[in-house]
């Protein structure tokens, strides 16, 4: 009987969990298709223009508007329904954060049509209508994801896992889109920076996708020209972003979710003030070195050596410090007896899985490095600089990931429920039970002994007696005073040294949130060494190694931003 009772819950998880898969593989086959198309268009393919790529994902992005209106206005005629939430999706500064890129990418957009403006005579329609629809699709997807990045969906469910898949892999496409296009135009300028660096025997073909004929307006069409590039980083972050956030919400479709407080954990600077000072001292030399190599770079063939020994000084010094920053901070988790929180929890999950992923693009290009330097038979002075980089950007990558899914995986500290609610229960001369001070008052000798009360700390029992003299209760009053002096040095004792580690702790985390905003910076402004270094093209060959940075780059980019707002949760939760 009790296994005939089962059978139809079991049962009835075979539709939702067939409606999961059908949704993933929907996904990734709407991904595949915008992918050849895209690498259609990027290595010129016979029949295929830009104009049959924008179309896709004009398509694509009208589609998701749909759906979102419609969820939209279903949510609003169900407004009186209490729906569960998932309180770890969709943090306050995460949407923050989002609503960033998105303002970002609304100037993007906005240069994108005034770009199509100045060019009209020679470009295809569809080049105007994407931004326009794209700026929309911004708009309304990050008002979607305030709304509604917290929901957990028990109605439609089949077809929401649809809608929220489609979703996921829209922004996908908008990603692998905006990292080509930026891909493009960086390689552009890297292969004319390395005739400088005296690698002559490499075949320098541009590949220019410029329109052919003339602005309307020479001086709007180099600012918009060049500003487009320099706004694609934020796009990118932007849909890679929004991306994670439509994941969640597609993985917290149907799931049951335990009600519990959620404790409100608020950034707050008060005790990081060593951290954030080393790590603005950080971002500010990081922002100066990006300056100045991306004016030294493709000068001259000194100009550029130095530019990269610079780069790659400045680098290892910070990454080292990152590793010692990452060392300590698990020296102090190893001291600690604190148990993790291993509850479902799609957001967390994903947190771990991208930050090891992602670590993965980087990894590449550095193991790329070592091998290129050990096999080179010609090493330029700057080149030996890159093995101790590529070394350290492996073992604080590694360093890092440890303490962040630690941090995240750990259980809030709470504090004693017998240390925060104690009161001492006493019995008085007038045989009446009273409740004494509070801990804190008896704490700072401000308990009222005069009234004839005899304190009594016994752990998880009441002591409280009738005494007969004045001698006796005299005694009990010294002993429990010495009692008390016990307590309260034990107590002091360990709670000072919780809260030093706490701000050890919370330092460490600002230093690594600041350092890893310091390392996104230059390869997504265009100070990518892996490119200029010349000698990975040398060993490898040009074009396979362009491949290999071109996949690898844009998941090392993202890593870096990704680990900072790891780094920023982590920092209000310790």
């Amino acid at each position: 009987m009790e296994k005939a009772a089962g059978a139809p819950a079991v049962g009835g998880s075979y539709p939702q969990k067939n409606a999961e898969i059908l949704s993933s593989q929907y996904g990734i086959n709407l991904f595949l298709a915008g992918l050849l198309l895209t690498f259609a268009w990027a290595v010129h393919a016979v029949g295929i223009s830009k104009s049959h790529l924008l179309s896709y994902l004009i398509t694509l992005m009208l589609i998701q508007l749909l759906w979102m209106l419609w969820y939209r206005c279903r949510s609003c005629t169900q407004r009186r329904l209490i729906r569960d939430k998932d309180t770890h999706a969709g943090a306050r500064w995460l949407k923050c954060g989002i609503t960033l890129f998105a303002v970002i990418t609304l100037i993007l957009d906005s240069f994108k049509i005034g770009y199509y403006i100045d060019f009209s005579n020679c470009l295809s329609p569809t080049e105007g209508i994407f931004p326009v629809t794209h700026a929309v699709h911004t708009i309304l997807q990050v008002y979607f994801l305030w709304c509604h990045a917290k929901d957990i969906i028990q109605s439609f469910k089949t077809l929401e896992r649809f809608g929220v898949i489609h979703s996921v892999f829209t922004n996908l496409l908008l990603w692998t889109n905006g990292v080509l296009t930026e891909s493009k135009h960086q390689l552009n300028e890297h292969k004319e920076r390395l005739i400088t660096l005296g690698f002559g025997n490499i075949t320098i073909v541009l590949d220019d996708h410029a329109p052919q004929c003339n602005c309307t307006t020479t001086t709007l069409c180099s600012i918009f020209s060049q500003g487009i590039y320099y706004l694609y980083p934020f796009n990118i972050e932007y849909h890679i972003l929004a991306s994670t956030m439509l994941y969640v919400l597609w993985k917290n479709i149907g799931r049951k979710v335990e009600h519990h407080q959620q404790h409100k954990t608020p950034f707050k600077f008060h005790g990081i003030t060593v951290g954030m000072i080393f790590g603005l001292i950080v971002l500010t030399s990081t922002i100066a070195i990006v300056v100045v190599y991306l004016i030294q770079i493709g000068r001259s063939k000194i100009k550029s050596e130095l530019a990269l020994t610079m780069f790659y000084l400045h680098a290892i010094f910070v990454l080292a410090l990152m590793c010692t920053a990452g060392i300590v901070a698990l020296l102090i988790y190893r001291l600690e007896d604190r148990s993790l929180d291993n509850s479902k929890n799609p957001a967390r999950k994903l947190d771990a899985e991208l930050l090891v992923g992602t670590a993965a693009g980087s990894w590449l290009l550095s193991w790329g490095s070592i091998l290129a330097i050990i096999c080179a038979q010609a090493h330029p002075k700057y080149t030996w600089y890159n093995l101790p980089y590529s070394v350290l950007v492996i073992i604080e990558k590694y360093i890092q990931n440890l303490f962040i899914i630690e941090s995240i995986h750990r259980e809030q500290e709470k504090v004693n429920d017998d240390i925060k609610t104690l009161r001492i229960v006493t019995v008085s001369r007038g045989s009446t039970l009273s409740l004494t001070p509070s801990y804190k008052e008896i704490y700072n000798g401000r308990a009222a002994r005069g009234s004839g009360e005899v304190p009594c700390l016994c752990k998880g029992s009441i002591c409280g007696r009738e005494n007969g003299g004045g001698a006796k209760e005299e005694t009990s009053q010294e002993n429990s005073s010495v009692m008390h002096s016990a307590s309260d040095f034990s107590f002091y004792s360990r709670n000072s040294v919780t809260n030093n580690k706490r701000r050890v702790l919370k330092n460490i985390a600002a230093f690594l949130f600041l350092c890893n905003l310091s390392l996104w910076i230059p390869p997504a402004f265009g100070c990518r060494p892996e490119y200029d270094n010349g000698l990975e093209e040398i060993v490898f060959g040009f074009e396979p190694w362009i491949i290999v940075v071109n996949l690898a780059m844009p998941f090392s980019i993202f890593y870096r931003m990704h680990s900072a707002a790891s780094l920023f949760e982590v920092n209000c939760k310790t």
